[in-house]
């Protein structure tokens, strides 16, 4: 089972927590208003029946004293202040004040309403306490139902967020169910759009996971397969050094063992360097001198094509500006010198190889070209393919300069063209880098 990170949190848990505090606020502040407008209202009509019981006392209704005595005070006065009637409740004060007042008798808290006739003063008195605990119940029972209707809105609302989490637990499981080379599309049915976003960039994520385990796996295969021959050969190689009888044909064996061996170590290096760039990521980008870059790597391979005599250098160009391209310098390194190596490779003794670079607009290019052999056209496809070689070719090779080239181009953003070299009668490789090119 995994544990989760001490830091992590569950969207679920969240949601039901802040929506659950908030039904709890908002049902708190409904409740304590509601409770609080109901007790002004019951206030309120309890005024309007003492007025009402004053008014049908002077239109002469009946009162039935053992009836009212339980809930209000009835006292009459007289014009001359003699006492005409009192029921059987509380005696009121005297000092009768018109309208409403609050007044307390032997310890009980009276509300008291007083109405002055021509021929009489009317006093209708109310236990304020009883009057009050009464208005209490009847807000009670007024915020009794959005008390319990709380709960059930919360379940509501819990039910609610796990039926929309439901497609993202979905997706978990179909992800944790999956084996470890299972990378096929998730499906989006039922995914809510917020989380379809998510969903797609998995999915893209996966396609480019199953495009370079396939990747991996041919280059493996391929490798092993390369890795075989020059192998065996050194093998062969070694058992014919063991058996040579003399000097010279031990020497020779000797010598042909350690070509053998470069051989299998540039074949291993390119081997490396595809596996590098295929696993890399873009790098930091720095202003790279393209003509600054040409001359380094002719400095490096002049030696090997001197021992060709090949002429190598640089094109003469018509512009002195400096052009530059923003890209991560090892990258730029081992297009060309993949380039350079397969020009000085293929071209014959006494060739030339020259390198150009120049700029169309914000496009900045470099191109090899060479007096050798080239390519035909209908092979010019086919030669980007990791250990393709043209039938028939002698020169010593592992089909991978190009392949290395095309892959380090893609990853750059450039653009690889093979064409036939207008100068030299050989082939042209061009390298077009996506814009902008830096001038200075």
């Amino acid at each position: 089972m995994k544990v989760l990170p001490s830091g992590s949190w569950s969207l679920r848990r969240r949601l039901l927590s802040l929506v659950l505090v908030a039904i709890g606020v908002v049902t708190g502040l409904q409740a304590a208003t509601a409770y609080r407008m109901a007790l002004r209202e019951a206030d309120r009509m309890f005024d309007y029946h003492l007025v009402e019981v004053a008014r049908s006392v002077n239109g002469g209704v009946p009162f039935a004293p053992g009836q009212e005595a339980s809930e209000y005070s009835v006292q009459v006065w007289g014009p001359d202040g003699t006492e005409l009637f009192r029921s059987r409740g509380m005696r009121m004060p005297a000092q009768a004040v018109l309208g409403f007042s609050d007044s307390r008798v032997n310890g009980v808290r009276l509300r008291i309403y007083t109405l002055q006739t021509p021929v009489h003063t009317i006093q209708i008195a109310q236990d304020l306490d009883a009057r009050e605990a009464r208005a209490r119940a009847l807000a009670f029972s007024a915020i009794t139902p959005v008390l319990l209707l709380a709960p059930l809105l919360m379940l509501a609302v819990g039910w609610v967020i796990n039926g929309s989490l439901a497609p993202l637990r979905r997706i978990r499981r179909q992800v944790a169910a999956r084996a470890a080379r299972d990378l096929s599309p998730l499906t989006a049915d039922g995914v809510p759009d917020e989380v379809r976003p998510l969903v797609g960039e998995l999915n893209a994520l996966f396609g480019r996971l199953n495009d370079t385990l396939e990747a991996q796996q041919h280059f493996v295969a391929d490798a092993a397969h390369e890795l075989r021959s020059p192998l065996t050969a050194l093998k062969l190689q070694l058992q014919a050094a063991e058996r040579a009888r003399d000097e010279p044909a031990r020497q020779a064996a000797v010598a042909q063992l350690s070509e053998g061996i470069e051989r299998a170590i540039g074949l291993v290096e390119q081997l490396l360097a595809l596996a590098r760039q295929e696993g890399a990521g873009q790098g930091a980008g720095e202003a790279v001198d393209l003509e600054e870059l040409a001359r380094q790597e002719v400095s490096e391979l002049l030696p090997t094509a001197l021992a060709k005599q090949i002429d190598l250098g640089l094109a003469e160009r018509s512009s002195a500006e400096t052009i530059e391209v923003v890209a991560a310098r090892e990258p730029l390194h081992l297009i060309l010198r993949n380039l350079l190596d397969n020009a000085i490779k293929y071209t014959t003794a006494g060739g030339r190889v020259d390198i150009a670079i120049g700029r169309d607009g914000d496009v900045a290019w470099l191109a090899v070209e060479d007096s050798g052999p080239g390519i035909p056209e209908a092979e010019r496809e086919r030669v980007f393919d990791r250990f393709y070689r043209l039938p028939g070719t002698e020169a010593p090779g592992s089909g991978l300069g190009l392949a290395i080239v095309k892959t380090v181009a893609d990853r750059l953003g450039a653009q690889v063209t093979l064409g036939p070299a207008p100068q030299l009668g050989g082939l042209r490789v061009e390298v077009r880098f996506a814009p902008p090119a830096v001038l200075s």
